[in-house]
């Protein structure tokens, strides 16, 4: 099943520009050097260990550019994979398998990266009830492939931008006067509106959570920047009356005392801006046509 961001107009959206900003007015490499007329087999090799993700954003690629091209997929995203492994075959005309080639492995490395990293941040708090969550530290133009790769990896989507979700921050906050100014004229703003958009705000010790539980009117309150004894009462103050979300420096190191505080959710904005791409190669196998 895939996110309901993943559509087909997203996709083709973000592939245009990809092979825009990658072909230009064309790949004159190719162009140059191969016959229109040959046709040839790659294969995907894996050079990395890890969970592996975009086999079907690789296909969704190879239909866009040239459904000529035939995929023959071995693993399926979500699959661990290993050094050595073989990931897919490619068949058809060389002069789209070569075009197609960096666009599809600067999507699958990243995202391959980027899953192994969920899946194993994953497996530090599985024995919790807490969820991973990812932010939106992403890059520009990726975000799609990126928190897909997230989901992929065993992740659950944040907002996946500032308009399908309310997230008061510190400085929303600041601006507006404080914790009940901004809860107050985010109700004002949303029943004029007649948006029906979900409330979270942030919360940078007790006493504003305190507060904001005075208050009322938010649907999920994040601890910011907590350190585990006062994240513990902190959730312990809230019950069950919202839901809790950590956030701010949690790492490898600290992400299982986080999340055996008791909180809902654990956001990790590192799950996008600071993983390792995965290495893998796509290489010629066998000549069928010149």
């Amino acid at each position: 099943m895939l996110p309901s961001y993943v559509t087909s107009d997203h996709i083709r959206e973000f592939l245009d520009y990809a092979f825009r900003e990658d072909v230009g007015d064309g790949d004159h490499s190719t162009l140059a050097a191969i016959p229109e007329s040959s046709r040839d087999h790659a294969s995907l090799l894996m050079k990395d260990d890890g969970i592996i993700a975009g086999i079907e954003a690789a296909a969704q690629i190879i239909q866009f550019y040239d459904p000529r091209l035939i995929m023959h997929p071995l693993v399926k995203d979500g699959d661990p994979v290993k050094y050595g492994d073989v990931l897919f075959t490619l068949e058809g005309p060389a002069r789209s398998l070569l075009t197609v080639e960096r666009i599809i492995l600067n999507c699958m490395q990243r995202m391959s990266g980027i899953a192994t990293k969920t899946n194993h941040l994953n497996s530090l708090i599985s024995h919790t009830g807490a969820k991973l969550l990812d932010t939106r530290k992403t890059t520009p133009n990726f975000r799609i492939m990126e928190k897909w790769a997230v989901f992929i990896g065993g992740g659950v989507n944040h907002r996946f931008g500032l308009y399908d979700m309310i997230m008061l921050k510190d400085n929303h906050i600041d601006y507006a006067g404080g914790i009940e100014k901004a809860i107050a004229a985010t109700h004002e703003y949303l029943s004029k509106t007649g948006r029906k958009l979900r409330i979270e705000i942030e919360t940078r010790n007790l006493e504003e959570v305190a507060q904001v539980l005075k208050i009322g009117g938010v649907d999920r309150i994040m601890l910011d920047n907590m350190s585990i004894s006062e994240m513990t009462k902190a959730v312990e103050l809230i019950g069950n009356r919202m839901e809790t979300e950590a956030s701010g420096g949690i790492t490898e190191k600290t992400i299982a005392a986080v999340a055996e505080t008791g909180v809902n959710f654990i956001s990790v904005g590192a799950l996008t801006h600071s993983v390792r791409s995965l290495d893998m190669s796509l290489k010629a196998t066998e000549s069928i046509e010149k």
